[in-house]
């Protein structure tokens, strides 16, 4: 007997369709499954084995075919237990279970029949969900709450093969779980304030132009100066996600296996932090079958790497593309992957391997050539791809101990809201929405400088030698500063706090 069953996987943080189809004929006992199943998929004949026989049905003692349809792509992971054991049940009419083809089975079982969460169901859902209205998905009842957050389709969450049994014959009724958008996005974002920095104004700035334009931001100073409590608070400035956003990064965090339990939307902006010690291809993503790293995590959010300069050279040059296009390909033999890593490059590191060269309390003890070895893992085109370089100096006794309350991150966010709007508004007819985002024709079209502000520009490009990107980065900076302040034009002192932006990386590294 043949029965046939709709499944569904991921590629990427994109979803399609699987057909399994289950075939039961008498001869030599086999249990067979084939179109491109990976070890994981493989192993499923002995857990789907066992799951039957301890849920209180019979395993066909006959000979058994699975296929996974289409075969033109691998498949992995435990995800066709459920459906493969529903086929099963069906094809031996265990189970009257004629399912139409607006019904889509995910999961993986326990040997003992029951149902466990796996990774990736968001995809799933929301993909079925952009297909058709309609579609009624059964998952594990751990996945439920993550697949509830599509729209247009029903998802049941179940617990074991028993219950399903019992809901497909009638027997008990379940509810489609469907998850109140409204409610998580009403609980507000926690971040650490701003108001907490004592001192460092221009660090604080910086960060202001950094959250308004989403440029790339290196700070550096010596140890104990505030840079990586800088950082932590960038995301408390930035505007909160849309659903759109909270939907994309929640993608990814479920492909990755990373998705909170408890949260089956995340609607806060994420912010990574990975050791010095991260390889290339936990940073980037990748592996046999690729999935996403680090700086996809990150999507529509920040990437802090701290002790920047502790990292392996390869790892930092790795991140030159995603910067400059949003998102990394992963290619393999096997397949090709893309996932989206549009992030906030935060970088933070010491000017020497002591910490304290230029600090105006203790000495450096490195030789010239120790920093210059030190400093050499940041190439001249990486740091051209950072929009802001900024100095944090050591914060003095009277700042510290200053009582004066400092500006919030709410009074913050509301300026950096202000201004993206403005680049909204100037950008939607070229498909953009932040500064950071224009290429040259776009520069060349919103950039326009007044004359003292283009002498004092082409002054800078004379005199500190910056390279053709060095000066279109200047120009989006500068226009996000001036859409801070609010300004149609690039002015003069708009250019003018861009450029000092820019001048760091020749003080240490020339």
């Amino acid at each position: 007997m043949l029965s046939k069953i709709l499944s569904a996987t991921t590629m990427g943080i994109e979803a399609c369709l699987v057909e399994v189809e289950v075939d039961v004929s008498s001869g030599m006992p086999s249990f067979q499954i084939v179109g491109l199943p990976d070890t994981a998929v493989q192993e499923s004949r002995e857990r789907v084995r066992s799951a039957i026989k301890n849920s209180g049905f019979v395993f066909p003692p006959g000979r058994v075919t699975v296929n996974l349809a289409p075969a033109s792509f691998k498949k992995t992971g435990s995800d066709f237990d459920f459906p493969i054991a529903l086929g099963i049940l069906s094809a031996t009419k265990q189970l009257s279970f004629s399912l139409a083809e607006d019904t889509v089975v995910v999961g993986e079982l326990s040997l003992s029949g029951d149902l466990k969460p796996v990774s990736g169901i968001l995809p799933i859902a929301h993909f079925l969900s952009q297909v058709r209205n309609g579609f009624r998905l059964f998952l594990p009842g751990g996945n439920a709450r993550e697949g509830g957050v599509a729209r247009g389709i029903s998802v049941f969450g179940f617990k074991n093969l028993s219950q399903v049994y019992d809901f497909v014959q009638g027997k008990i009724e379940l509810s489609p779980v469907s998850v109140p958008l409204e409610n998580l996005f009403s609980v507000s974002a926690k971040y650490p304030d701003l108001c907490e920095v004592k001192g460092q104004r221009q660090g604080k700035r910086a960060l202001e132009i950094t959250a308004s334009g989403g440029h790339h931001l290196l700070f550096m100073g010596p140890p104990g100066s505030g840079k990586t409590m800088l950082a932590r608070r960038l995301p408390s400035l930035l505007p909160l996600l849309s659903l759109e956003e909270a939907i994309e990064v929640t993608k990814i965090h479920s492909v990755a296996g990373v998705l909170p339990s408890h949260k089956p939307l995340l609607t806060m902006r994420p912010f990574r932090s990975p050791h010095h010690t991260i390889s290339d291809v936990a940073l980037i993503g990748g592996g046999q079958w690729p999935r996403p790293g680090e700086i996809s995590l990150a999507h529509h959010g920040v990437l802090f790497l701290d002790e920047a300069l502790e990292f392996r050279r390869n790892v930092l040059e790795a991140l030159r593309e995603p910067l400059e296009t949003g998102q990394i390909t992963i290619s393999r033999a096997q397949m090709s992957t893309t996932y989206p890593a549009n992030f906030t490059l935060v970088l933070a590191c010491n000017p020497c391997p002591c910490g304290f060269l230029g600090d105006s309390k203790r000495t450096c003890t490195c030789s010239p050539h120790q920093v210059s070895r030190y400093r050499s893992k940041l190439s001249g085109p990486f740091l051209d791809r950072v929009d802001l370089q900024v100095e944090i100096p050591r914060v003095e006794f009277s700042e510290m101990a200053d009582k004066k309350k400092e500006e919030t991150s709410l009074e913050v966010r509301k300026r950096v809201q202000r201004a993206r709007a403005l680049q909204s508004e100037r950008l939607k007819m070229v498909g953009l929405k932040l500064n950071a985002e224009m290429g040259p024709q776009e520069i060349k079209k919103f950039c326009s400088l007044t004359a003292p502000a283009e002498n004092l520009l082409r002054q800078a490009m004379d005199n500190l030698a910056l390279s053709g990107r060095s000066y279109h980065r200047i120009l989006r900076v500068a226009r996000t500063i001036a859409d801070l302040g609010e300004s149609d034009a690039i002015e003069i002192e708009h250019v003018a706090e861009a450029i000092q932006y820019r001048v760091l990386d020749r003080k240490y590294w020339e």
